[in-house]
């Protein structure tokens, strides 16, 4: 099995704290959609014929896109790559993008999961990051898409941010836990340099919440989610049962993925490749048959380390004889000796022949991490 991802990377404003590659530039739209379909063409030996289970369209805001867009993008997947085996279907989208109209639109295609950034529904706070949406609006476009037939939503939301208290982030997870929505996305800001929002706070006019609140706010978010039904599956997602991300927990099982736009990723197990981020130089790239990327050689320690990572920030943890199966006897026993510390202190558990971050672990996880990783001789 594998994965697709589509990078769509126009906007119509740039959020102040977002480090993702995007642009204002909608009157390439056009052009761009012919490229990106160029490219999914001419990669389509990457996955070597494995079947695409789930696709993602990301951003950017992939909900600025029109049907016939859609249709053309979805045509060519069907044609290079076969859909008949495609379990899950992401639209990433902007609240205020997904009307009544627009939703019944989406409805009509093959998309079967809407994931719209909410991010919180203080609205003083909603104008400091530049979203386009109001409160208001994110709890309509929820309704939309019910309206719509949409049965699998997922909403983000960000903690953390500048003036946050208790009480607010306690408002936010109240709120999106009454919209009944299948899987909920959580993340603490992170100042990303050369945002408008990491400026911000290098000149004093923001600040950082203190440490004590940040733990706060991830307690309290596991607390929340985890009393309303959903399952707490990966350090940052949280789902009704039978509704976790497929396409992102691919990511997490070291599933091969073909990344298709300006920055997107691929990866393959051996070796990790990246497009250029820049939206002029990828679109002329391909149209000139000369595609403008940077490959990573993924060696036994650096895909040991990934594996590591990705595996122990979700609920079903290292999967230890997978572990030794891939990376042989010597990194398998590396790994449960730097472990013994953490499953001593009860940081760490070991169930069903996995090692599992325990609710204590989960706080101090960068930490676990950190104690399993290999360093490289």
């Amino acid at each position: 099995m594998a994965g697709i991802y589509i990078h769509i990377p126009f906007c119509k404003t740039r959020c102040i704290y977002c480090d993702f590659y995007s642009t204002t530039l909608s009157e390439f739209k056009g052009r761009y959609i012919q490229t990106l379909c160029r490219e999914l063409e001419i990669r389509r030996d990457y996955l070597q014929g494995a079947p695409i289970e789930t696709i993602y369209l990301g951003g950017g805001t992939p909900s600025q896109l029109t049907q016939e867009d859609f249709l053309q993008i979805f045509e060519t997947i069907e044609r290079v790559y076969g859909m008949k085996q495609v379990r899950e279907i992401t639209l990433e989208a902007n609240p205020d993008d997904l009307t009544p109209e627009y939703t019944r639109m989406l409805a009509t295609l093959p998309f079967n999961r809407i994931s719209m950034g909410i991010q919180t529904f203080n609205e003083k706070t909603l104008q400091l990051l530049k979203r386009r949406h109001t409160a208001p609006q994110a709890i309509a476009a929820v309704e939309h898409c019910r309206k719509a037939g949409f049965q699998n939503i997922s909403i983000d939301l960000i903690y953390g941010l500048p003036g946050e208290t208790a009480e607010s982030w306690k408002y936010d997870l109240k709120q999106a836990i009454a919209l009944n929505v299948e899987h909920i996305s959580a993340y603490h800001l992170i100042y990303e340099e050369g945002t408008p929002m990491y400026n911000m706070l290098q000149q004093h006019r923001i600040s950082e919440v203190d440490e004590e609140s940040s733990v706060g706010f991830f307690s309290e978010l596991i607390d929340q989610l985890t009393t309303a039904g959903y399952e707490h599956y990966e350090i940052s997602n949280f789902s009704r049962p039978g509704y976790h991300s497929q396409h992102n927990t691919a990511y997490w099982k070291n599933i091969p993925y073909l990344g298709c736009g300006p920055s997107a990723h691929s990866f393959n197990r051996q070796e990790r490749e990246w497009n250029i981020a820049s939206l002029n130089d990828y679109i002329n790239g391909i149209e000139n048959g000369k595609r403008i990327y940077e490959t990573e050689d993924l060696n036994t320690v650096t895909r040991y380390n990934e594996f590591i990572i990705t595996s122990l920030r979700t609920c079903w943890g290292i999967p230890l004889a997978k572990l030794k199966e891939e990376f042989g006897t010597g990194l398998w026993q590396y790994c449960l000796d730097s472990a013994a510390l953490s499953l001593k202190n009860g940081k760490l558990i070991e169930k069903d022949n996995a090692l599992r971050l325990t609710r204590e672990g989960i706080f101090i996880s960068d930490s676990i991490m950190s104690d399993l990783l290999k360093i490289e001789e």
